[in-house]
């Protein structure tokens, strides 16, 4: 594990991620103790800002995602400083090494456009702030699997690989931790964790809304880039990675990056996409788009563990609801002692990420009375999403402590690319939907004989009533 940083920058200061998140997790962070040190927020405001306005910035970002603790806010403007002005400028970096006067171990949060990242590392690096310092950037690494090489070349430039950290929120969240932990924590799960007793696997990732002032952005992404090869992967990987080595702090990097090399890389027979409709209507959306809103795959890992077990992932805007959720279903016993046709549905995990936290175990139990004679039950836990720790406040402050555990390596980012970049082009038709409807039609053929797709469960976070399983 690194330094405890000693300063924390941050690049966008002004932007839309800044706002919606960053501001929050700066307070929370406050709150729980774990951001004592100087803040400096860089920016191109194109208004000359002063930090006064970057603090005016935070308490507008709290009032719209707080909500603002007064107390809080007025410690988090104590460690704010500012600097406005071009990233290409080396005056923008000789300002900024001035605001952090003798501080060292650095941390440098990049919340601007991947283009730009060359660009600060190397300002960064004539400033003389990269020595001892760590480097965290967001997703999209990369474009493909080409450009994320030579991403990962331009930051070597700079920065060794133990200190860049690659956030994936996704991994920050309490719910995708959880996959590993209840994995191996519990001594039921793990010896029926293979190809012997597991009969096809399937998650969807739902989102009921549209790409709203996001478009421009997402037309030049989709959802693979967007949440499959990224967020998506990365649950498969705590999902089928083998047991960490005990006491080796990179084992669960190394598991998850183990696993990803072993996934098969897609061909277009297992993959559809769809749009839906209306998608071409919003601005900066290019005219005849075939960029996908919607994608249904189908994977599988060429290893001992998991040869031959089907993986079903499902993504996309305007369906009918809300959530991510994984579903594990068991294989049925060979032989049928009552005499009654079982639904595969009969024996099942199901781990839902999110909105709310929940996991059911799907069992079969005898009806009440003189017949031998079943029904499906799931035994259920849930869990309010709201208690769980925000994942930009436990990344940022992995990120301080200099703990990358739950950060990106390069060759897990790699190893995603390659199970996409076959992929990527126009090689693959793009089918319409309707808004409200579960993907287009023909993502059924996807999934076949271990459909239907499994509609997630509506619990009574989503519902005014108590909790019920979701028709499809």
């Amino acid at each position: 594990m690194a330094e405890q940083a000693d300063a924390f920058v941050f690049f966008g200061a002004t932007g839309d991620l800044a706002f919606k998140q960053i501001f929050p997790a700066l307070q929370e962070m406050v709150v729980n103790g774990t951001l004592e040190v100087p803040i400096v927020g860089v920016a191109l405001s194109g208004a000359n800002w002063t930090v006064e306005d970057l603090r005016k910035r935070a308490h507008d970002s709290l009032a719209a995602h707080g909500p603002v603790d007064e107390t809080a806010f007025a410690k988090l403007s104590g460690l704010l400083r500012y600097v406005d002005g071009n990233y290409d400028d080396p005056a923008t970096f000789a300002a900024l090494r001035r605001e952090l006067g003798d501080a060292k171990y650095l941390v440098h949060y990049l919340a601007v456009p991947p283009a730009l990242f060359g660009t600060v590392a190397k300002g960064l690096a004539g400033a003389n702030c990269v020595e001892d310092a760590r480097i965290v950037i967001e997703k999209p690494f990369g474009h493909d699997q080409a450009s994320a090489q030579a991403l990962d070349a331009v930051l070597h430039e700079f920065f060794p690989e133990d200190n860049v950290y690659r956030l994936d929120h996704f991994l920050g969240k309490d719910s995708v931790e959880n996959i590993v932990y209840l994995r191996f924590a519990n001594p039921l799960f793990e010896p029926i964790w293979n190809r012997n007793y597991v009969d096809s696997i399937q998650i969807t990732m739902a989102e009921d809304f549209d790409v709203a002032d996001r478009a421009a952005f997402y037309d030049a992404v989709g959802t693979i880039r967007d949440v499959f090869q990224n967020h998506l992967l990365a649950v498969i990987s705590n999902l089928c990675m083998e047991p960490p080595s005990e006491g080796s702090p990179s084992s669960a990097r190394d598991a998850r990056a183990t696993l990803m090399k072993a996934v098969r890389p897609l061909a277009a027979t297992d993959i559809v996409r769809g749009q839906y409709a209306g998608y071409q209507d919003h601005e900066g959306v290019r005219q005849n788009s075939t960029t996908e809103t919607f994608v249904a795959v189908r994977l599988f890992i060429d290893n001992w563990r998991w040869a031959g077990v089907p993986i079903y992932v499902r993504s996309g805007k305007c369906l009918p609801e809300t959530a991510t959720e994984i579903t594990v279903r068991f294989k049925r016993p060979p032989h049928v002692v009552f005499d009654e046709v079982v639904s595969p549905d009969s024996s099942h995990l199901r781990m839902r990420i999110s909105p709310d936290i929940s996991i059911g175990l799907g069992v079969r139990v005898k009806r009440l009375g003189d017949d031998i004679v079943g029904e499906d039950v799931e035994l259920a836990l849930v869990e309010q999403a709201a208690h769980a720790l925000p994942p930009y406040v436990r990344l940022l402050g992995d990120a301080l402590k200099g703990d990358d555990q739950l950060f990106s390596r390069s060759d897990l980012i790699d190893a995603e690319w390659r199970v996409v970049d076959g992929v990527l082009g126009q090689g693959t038709p793009v089918y319409p939907y309707e808004k409200g409807a579960w993907g287009p039609d023909v993502a059924g053929a996807i999934i076949g004989e271990h459909g239907p797709w499994i509609t997630p469960f509506i619990t009574k976070s989503d519902t005014k009533g108590s909790p019920e399983k979701a028709k499809s």
